[in-house]
C-alpha cells in the first residue's frame, strides 16, 4: 500500500508528464508542486514507485514517465471528474439540439467529442436488440403495395416495402395501424412477437392474407434488423501524439478501422458508469499503447449504445473522463425527448 506522500508524487507525475509531454524528474516536481519535502526525499520516493511498476525511465539519466499500473492507479484513487463550464454545457447543448434526425445526433456527437477531448472520438448507435416501439406506420403507395415504417423509442426509423396479395383499403389500413400500435407501442422488441400471434384472426377472412404478410414483414423487421453500426471521427487528432505509440501508429489506425474491434471496445464498457481501459487492459495489439473511455447513453435509466473516445496512455484522463459523461447525459436527453 502506498503512502499519502508517494500517491501525491504519482499524482504529480502523472499531471506533469501529462501537460508537458516530458520524463519528469524530482527537482522540477519540488519546484511545480507543494510536496512538503526534500528533493532527495522525492527522489526516494520516485525510486519506491519505480520499484512497484507505477512509473519507469525511458532511458538514461531521464526523469520518469508512468505505466499504464501507474495510470490505472491515478484514474482509480487519485484522479477527480472534471466537471465542464457553463460555457462548455451550453455550447455542447446548443450543438446537439440542433439535429435533425438521429444520423444527424451521432454525426454531431462524434464531432464533438472529438473536438472537445482532441481524441478519436466513436459512438455506437443505439441498438434495435435495446430499443422499444414507439410507433407503427402502415402507408398505401398502391392499391396492393404498402410501406411500412418502424419508429423506435431511441430515434430509428425502419421501412419495409411490401407487396399484398390484393388491393388494400385505407379502411383496413386504418384499422391495421391501430391495432398494432395499441398491442406493440412502448414494448420491447423481443417482447412484441407473442402479441401479434393472434391478431390475423381478429380480421376479416378476405382481409387475413394482407395482414399476415404485414405482420410477417413487421416481426422480421424486429428479428432480423440486429446490426450494430457505428460511427467514428476525428482520427486525425492521433497525429499529435506520434511520439506517444512506440513505434508507429500504423497498428492504431488499423485497428480503428475495424468495426468488429470498436465493437469489442464499447461492449467492454459498463452500462451504467464509466470505463476507462488502459494501454495492455485493452484486448486487441494494436490498442495497447491507447486508452479508452467509454459510457453507455440511454432515453431512459438502461443504456441503449455506448460512446467513449480513443486516445494514447498519455491522456488528461479528468478532462476527457468530464467530456464523455457530459456528452452522453445530453445524448440520451435528446433521444428522451425526440
Amino acid at each position: 500500500m502506498l503512502s499519502e506522500r508517494r500517491l501525491e508524487v504519482l499524482r504529480a507525475i502523472v499531471q506533469d508528464y501529462v501537460g508537458t509531454e516530458e520524463p519528469v524528474g524530482s527537482k522540477a516536481l519540488t519546484e511545480r508542486h507543494g510536496l512538503g519535502v526534500s528533493p532527495a526525499t522525492v527522489r526516494n520516493d520516485m525510486a519506491a514507485l519505480e520499484d512497484e511498476g507505477y512509473i519507469h525511465q525511458p532511458h538514461t539519466s531521464a526523469g520518469r514517465i508512468p505505466t499504464d499500473k501507474g495510470y490505472r492507479l491515478f484514474v482509480d484513487k487519485l484522479a477527480g471528474v472534471k466537471p465542464l463550464t457553463s460555457a462548455e454545457r451550453r455550447a455542447i447543448q446548443n450543438f446537439l439540439d440542433g439535429a435533425v434526425d438521429l444520423d444527424d445526433v451521432v454525426g454531431r456527437t462524434v464531432r464533438l467529442l472529438a473536438q472537445l477531448t482532441r481524441q478519436v472520438a466513436v459512438v455506437q448507435y443505439p441498438s434495435l436488440t435495446r430499443s422499444s416501439v414507439r410507433h407503427v406506420e402502415v402507408l398505401a403507395l398502391a392499391p396492393a403495395r404498402i410501406m411500412l415504417v418502424l419508429i423506435t423509442d431511441t430515434g430509428r426509423v425502419e421501412q419495409r416495402l411490401i407487396d399484398c396479395p390484393a388491393p388494400v383499403s385505407e379502411t383496413l389500413l386504418a384499422d391495421l395501424r391501430a391495432r398494432l400500435n395499441a398491442r406493440v407501442v412502448g414494448r420491447r422488441f423481443a417482447d412484441v412477437p407473442p402479441l401479434l400471434q393472434d391478431l390475423p384472426d381478429s380480421f376479416e377472412y378476405d382481409d387475413r392474407p394482407s395482414v399476415s404478410i404485414v405482420l410477417a414483414s413487421l416481426l422480421e423487421t424486429l428479428v432480423e434488423e440486429t446490426e450494430e453500426r457505428i460511427m467514428l471521427g476525428g482520427a486525425a487528432n492521433l497525429t499529435r501524439f506520434n511520439h506517444d505509440f512506440p513505434l508507429t501508429i500504423r497498428p492504431v489506425m488499423e485497428a480503428l478501422e475495424e468495426q468488429m474491434v470498436l465493437l469489442k471496445l464499447l461492449g467492454e464498457a459498463n452500462d451504467s458508469g464509466m470505463t476507462v481501459r488502459i494501454g495492455h487492459e485493452n484486448f486487441h495489439e494494436g490498442l495497447n499503447s491507447t486508452s479508452v473511455v467509454a459510457v453507455g447513453y440511454g432515453s431512459g435509466d438502461e443504456a441503449v449504445a455506448k460512446l467513449g473516445v480513443v486516445g494514447p496512455t498519455r491522456m488528461d484522463y479528468p478532462g476527457t473522463m468530464g467530456a464523455v459523461r457530459a456528452v452522453a447525459r445530453y445524448v440520451g436527453q435528446i433521444l428522451a425527448e425526440s
